[in-house]
């Protein structure tokens, strides 16, 4: 005869306990609600009410880890989605995940959500926030949910999805593989239902443990991210584990508003997006074009020293290209559609590695001639959904710094490390300084080509240059390339946002599709390795990020104006312009302002346009053949003599500091 044992024991902390049967994870840990807001059992998330099992391991969540964070914000989404459908009962539920720094839902209704809206909405989520409502867990056969939530549509198709929803729309915070659960939000007095939704948790024990939150703005969402569905109104939100957290926060988004490349694009007359040419398709005016030409200059002359030869390729071709190269099948999604031309379909190119292959092709090639180096200056096109279409930073249409380095499996290892080191110098020079490192791998999807042996190589060669480097490596499954793993640099910019900016992928692949040949030292034909780089990834994203990493005011060497002339009075303007021409001799680039504004609008005019220096000039400085500076800080220095300027200028320039 058996008996039930009435003690368990777990593994908390790493150490063996003994418990009562029947302990719930909540009552293992001691935890008080508040600060461990959940538990990790057996490696999965779990709320606090989870009833343990003898031999589970127990690990608390904190409110203030990244996994307490997530929670406490699907909690959030929960208690938003029910202040909604009790001011809007007509509203039909979407989805409601969190996200990085907040969480959103996505409602079914009549009209869009105004302001005075979220106001209303935010105050009952207050009111939801101090009942304490309790979370709870019920698991629900198919059929059972299906009843439960017959008024909501999105709900039942979800319903349907189980097992096979992916993430990338938020669907697996509420259908999985497993048994169906609804979360139940319930009066803390009574016990009585409030509302309910389909979820898979895990969630806090009560709305009273949502320490701060705030709701951020709406727009429009297509359902799932599919423009062939309905669109549905999108609530986004905020929540943290303290006010003063979020109050940080909320003063970051503030900087980043100061920041917003797009805002100071226009303030600073660098580029603009005419509605005429269409959806992420940028032009750059006179000063945005020289502050992509010094980008361009600088990268033409690192390249020449470092053995780069530059080609030219054009902006279509044939579709049958990119069939050649395995595109068309894993990518054809973010092409634009052909076209006919003479019977024939064409594409405008969104990629230039395949075109490089050709002019590899285009002759006989010896193990001499390797590590061969093409760069281009390439513009690509790209279908990116008008949802996701960002300012500079995510465009249709974009030029490439694009290099394709052609080597034999020796030289592989030894030119991605000297690429790397190549790769890091030219983001320092460009003021860049904090980095980690992201290695992209393939996954079990089918969704890569090519031989296993050859994937595990190029891994390994990538892994170790990137080990070699002393930066944080982090592991990215399932984000290489179809055709080939690959390294990204992420760079930290001034308020601490991480951009992804340079890759370097290789390929094993294209060379065999494309029949790539050099002659080996023993006579025999063999297929060299081909490293994919894109150094800025493109000029457009990499300049929006720079306007953010410095606010607009751009390092002397990469500012449009570099120096502005500015007269105490008409008398002065020759003398600025004696000033201005020795300066331009020295590759400065300087005005003078001779309108008729008067001197304090000048300097307020070069102020707001983030001029790095002023040159000021009046009686005294004409008379001393000096000028006096002011800076973009305020700090002035008076009577400099004119060589001294001079020097000063280009040495901040050719050093490339910030002033």
């Amino acid at each position: 005869m058996s008996t039930v044992s009435s003690e368990l024991r777990v593994t908390l902390d790493g150490s063996e306990r003994v418990v009562p049967a029947g302990a719930t994870a909540g009552q293992a840990l001691e935890a008080d609600g508040r600060t461990v807001i959940a538990a990790r059992v057996n490696g999965e998330l779990r709320d606090l009410e989870h009833v343990l099992g003898d031999g589970d391991v127990v690990e608390p969540v904190e409110i203030g880890s990244d996994d307490g964070r997530a929670i406490m914000r699907h909690s959030a989404a929960h208690v938003m989605a029910q202040a909604v459908q009790e001011l809007f009962p007509e509203a039909k539920l979407g989805i409601g995940p969190p996200v990085e720094n907040g969480f959103y839902y996505d409602f079914d209704v009549a009209e869009p959500f105004t302001p005075d809206d979220l106001k209303r909405i935010e105050k009952r989520m207050r009111e939801i926030v101090k009942q304490g409502q309790r979370f709870s867990r019920r698991p629900v056969s198919d059929e059972d949910a299906r009843e439960e939530l017959a008024d909501e549509p999105y709900k039942l198709e979800l319903i349907g999805l189980k097992g096979s929803a992916g993430s990338e729309d938020g669907a697996n915070v509420e259908v999985g593989a497993g048994e169906l659960t609804i979360y139940d939000n319930l009066d803390a007095k009574s016990g009585e239902l409030r509302w309910k939704d389909l979820c898979r948790g895990p969630h806090l024990p009560s709305t009273r443990v949502i320490p701060a939150f705030k709701l951020m703005r709406t727009g429009g969402a297509y359902w799932r991210g599919s423009e062939k569905n309905p669109q549905l109104q999108r609530i986004y939100g905020t929540a943290w584990e303290s006010r003063e957290k979020q109050d940080e926060y909320l003063r970051f988004l503030e900087e980043a508003e100061k920041r917003d490349h797009r805002k100071l694009g226009a303030e600073l007359d660098l580029f603009s997006f005419p509605p005429e040419l269409g959806s992420g398709l940028p032009v750059f005016h006179p000063k945005g074009g020289i502050l992509r030409k010094v980008m361009e200059d600088y990268m033409r002359q690192r390249q020449l020293e470092a053995g780069y030869e530059f080609v030219n390729t054009p902006h279509l071709t044939k579709s049958s290209l990119f069939e050649i190269s395995g595109h068309l099948p894993y990518y054809g999604e973010d092409m634009f559609p052909p076209f006919e031309v003479d019977g024939t379909d064409y594409r405008v190119k969104p990629m230039n590695c395949p075109m490089h292959n050709l002019i590899f092709r285009a002759r006989g090639r010896s193990y001499r001639e390797l590590p061969l180096r093409f760069c281009e200056f390439g513009s690509v096109y790209r279908y990116e959904k008008s949802g996701v279409v960002h300012g500079l930073t995510r465009v249709r249409g974009m030029t490439q710094d694009d290099s394709h380095i052609y080597t034999t499996r020796e030289q592989m290892g030894d030119e991605i490390k000297s690429l790397l080191t190549f790769v890091l110098s030219v983001l320092r020079d460009f003021g860049l300084s904090e980095f980690y490192l992201e290695l992209s791998t393939r996954d079990d999807s089918d969704k890569f080509i090519g031989e296993a042996a050859d994937w595990e190589e190029a891994t390994e060669a990538l892994r170790q240059a990137a080990l070699e480097s002393g930066l944080e490596l982090v592991d990215d499954p399932g984000g290489a390339a179809f055709y080939g793993p690959k390294i990204s640099v992420q760079a930290k910019d001034a308020i601490g946002r991480t951009w992804q900016l340079s890759t370097i992928q290789l390929d094993f692949n294209q060379p065999k599709r494309f029949g790539l040949e050099y002659q080996a030292a023993d006579g025999t034909r063999q297929t060299p390795a081909m490293i994919h780089r894109a150094l800025f990834g493109s000029i457009e994203r990499f300049m929006g990020v720079l306007i953010e990493h410095y606010a607009g005011a751009m390092p002397p060497w990469l500012a449009p104006v570099q120096v502005v002339g500015i007269p105490i009075g008409d008398a002065h303007v020759p003398h600025l312009e004696k000033v201005a021409e020795r300066l331009r001799g020295r590759g400065i680039r300087i005005e003078v302002d001779a309108s008729a504004d008067r001197m304090q609008k000048k300097i307020r005019n070069a102020q707001k346009q983030k001029i790095p220096f002023m040159l000021l000039a009046g009686d005294d400085d004409v008379a001393k053949d000096a000028v006096s500076f002011r800076y973009r800080d305020g700090e002035q220095k008076n009577g400099v003599p004119i060589d001294e300027a001079v020097e000063e200028i280009v040495r901040a320039v050719e050093s490339r500091v910030q002033v």
